[in-house]
């Protein structure tokens, strides 16, 4: 017997709810990245770490904000607790690995491609892990081609996020580029969740002695968007991303007068007094 499955239990609460989530992990994200490329090396791996989180993060949030308008309506679902925090972590490193190659080699052919490569399988894993971890009254079936579009999706939107990173400084256009993220985003999304099919067992309506959806993954979504939040305000406070393109960066020297060169040019400051001391008729004159 199939299920009649319905992914828009809320209307259009959970989709738009989502989406923003997605959008606001992926300003985020871009903003890091774009940090780690302002300065200097030191706090580099920093900013990328905490780009990859907040992209992982809106991601995951975003799927399961959109998870809790998703039921079947002859029988209940719930969530499987680990496998649904392994798919955070699963979000989180795969960015990350991706966020890492072109924040080090660069928006070329071959680092971008790998990239989004690898973030996109990482994000689509990430779907498939959290559709994994429900628990219902009948087995999921899914159609191999829109499932094989999804996962196209998820790598063509991944690769021109992580082009955008390395290449978009402003932040309008970093603003433009993360609400573009956040379509693709959402569009893998349930592009994903309509090649599912349910396939029901001979009972209907169980009752589940576990949790209930929202019981659960309310408060597992509270610390990611927490977590984003916190990641907001240090995006939103740092000097360098404040003062965008036009402050000076510290990585280089273009904060000096005019007709002086780079300070690894010039030499010791000179200890040599405004005035010097040359024999005279009468003993020393000093001289300006």
């Amino acid at each position: 017997m199939q299920g009649t499955v319905d992914g828009f239990r809320y209307g259009a609460v959970t989709p738009v709810a989502a989406y923003l989530m997605a959008c606001l992990g992926g300003a985020l994200g871009l903003r890091c990245i774009v940090r780690s490329l302002l300065g200097g090396q030191a706090w580099k791996p920093g900013w990328l770490a905490l780009g990859a989180a907040a992209i992982g993060s809106g991601i995951w949030t975003m799927h399961f904000i959109a998870m809790i308008g998703f039921q079947v309506e002859e029988t209940r679902i719930r969530y499987d607790t680990a496998l649904t925090v392994l798919s955070l972590v699963v979000a989180i490193v795969v960015v990350g690995i991706g966020v890492f190659i072109v924040g080090y080699l660069g928006a070329g052919r071959g680092a971008l491609g790998s990239a989004g490569a690898v973030t996109g399988l990482g994000v689509a894993a990430m779907h498939y892990l959290g559709m994994a971890a429900l628990r219902l009254d009948g087995d999921l079936e899914y159609d191999a081609f829109t499932v094989a579009l999804s996962v196209l999706i998820a790598v063509i939107a991944a690769t021109a996020a992580l082009w955008a990173a390395v290449t978009i400084r402003g932040f309008l256009t970093s603003l433009g580029a993360s609400l573009v993220m956040g379509v693709a985003v959402s569009g893998m999304h349930y592009t994903g969740m309509a090649a599912v099919s349910v396939h029901l067992h001979g009972t209907t309506g169980a009752s589940w002695a576990g949790d209930s959806p929202t019981s659960l993954l309310l408060p597992m979504l509270l610390g990611p968007m927490v977590f984003l939040v916190l990641a907001g305000v240090v995006v939103m406070f740092d000097p360098l991303l404040v003062l965008g393109d036009s402050g000076p960066h510290p990585a280089d020297d273009t904060a000096r007068p005019t007709g002086q060169g780079p300070r690894s040019e010039r030499g010791p400051a000179s200890r040599t007094p405004a005035w010097t001391a040359r024999p005279g008729r009468n003993g020393y004159a000093r001289r300006r």
